[in-house]
């Protein structure tokens, strides 16, 4: 098996203690199906090129440029070793600069995850930090400059080793009002929480990765496959979203219940109902008949 190759190398230091580590992509979409695209016409596949937007001539890649508008149709030209030079200088030092309880980071803000691998140098440090966070049940804060940028990691204990997870800066996360302010304010109450809490409970598990399969590339793959041998693939029904008059049944069938026998519960209730309004009166009157002789008797 091939060794992967860190992405960067670099020191964690907390306090006064400092040891070297290895980052490496924990994360990775290279397995996943990539397509090409094609002329339709002809079949073949067509490739990128940048044009220029006045003249529509071809521009390789030694005559591009960064550049960013200040107004319509200006720009300033910024060179490669400008930018480089405008970074935050690096030392290539994770600084620790807060141990923060792990549930206190809204996972909104997560970015991508690293695995952090200690040096054979540095191990000892290592595991003090790693145990150490583990006790305290904390997480650590930590910035330093990753591909030409200055990120902020949340660094935890994982396994035997500790995981880095970029973060998004604040700036970059979307607030939620926008999302929910058309929001109805409703309470929900009665039949209807009591049958939702008793599904989530039925549902209860816990989280195994490995249980989760990508139906998308199995979709692919079998769409694929079915296009090669001339088959086409039959169409699937969209699910249809409960009505709110529709809601409480669809929380009794999904709780198990039946509509059939929740109609013979309700109806039986209901005959019994009546039967007992029907046998009232005869009772009454065979009661007023009997102490009716016993009065006659007594006069």
């Amino acid at each position: 098996m091939v060794t992967p190759r860190a992405n960067w190398k670099g020191y964690i230091k907390f306090g006064e203690v400092a040891f070297p580590v290895a980052l490496y992509t924990a994360a990775s979409s290279s397995e996943r199906i990539a397509f090409n695209t094609l002329n339709r016409k002809t079949g073949n596949r067509v490739r990128r090129e940048f044009v220029d937007s006045e003249t529509g001539d071809p521009v390789e890649r030694e005559a591009q440029v960064k550049g960013f508008e200040i107004e319509d149709g200006r720009f300033v030209v910024l060179e490669p070793e400008e930018v480089a030079a405008a970074v935050p200088d690096s030392d290539k030092t994770l600084k620790v600069e807060a141990f923060v309880p792990c549930t206190e980071v809204d996972d909104v803000y997560f970015d991508k995850p690293y695995y952090l691998a200690p040096d054979k140098t540095g191990s000892d440090a290592y595991k003090l930090l790693r145990d150490g966070m583990k006790r305290a049940k904390v997480a650590a804060i930590a910035r330093t400059v990753l591909f030409r940028r200055l990120r902020t990691l949340l660094i935890r204990p994982h396994g035997k080793g500790l995981i880095g997870s970029t973060l998004n800066y604040d700036y970059e996360v979307r607030s939620s009002e926008k999302a929910f302010e058309e929001m109805p304010d409703l309470k929900i109450e009665g039949e209807m929480l009591e049958l939702a809490k008793h599904i989530i409970n039925t549902k209860k598990g816990e989280f195994d990765p490995k249980r989760f399969d990508d139906r998308y590339e199995e979709a692919v793959a079998e769409l694929v496959k079915a296009k090669m041998e001339g088959r086409t693939l039959p169409k699937k029904k969209a699910p249809t979203a409960s009505r709110s008059s529709d809601l409480l049944q669809a929380l009794r069938e999904s709780a198990g219940m039946s509509p059939s026998a929740k109609r013979k519960r309700t109806a039986a209730n209901a005959n019994a109902g009546k039967g007992r309004q029907k046998a009232n009166p005869a009772a009454a009157s065979k009661a007023r008949s009997t102490g009716g002789g016993h009065q006659r008797r007594a006069g």
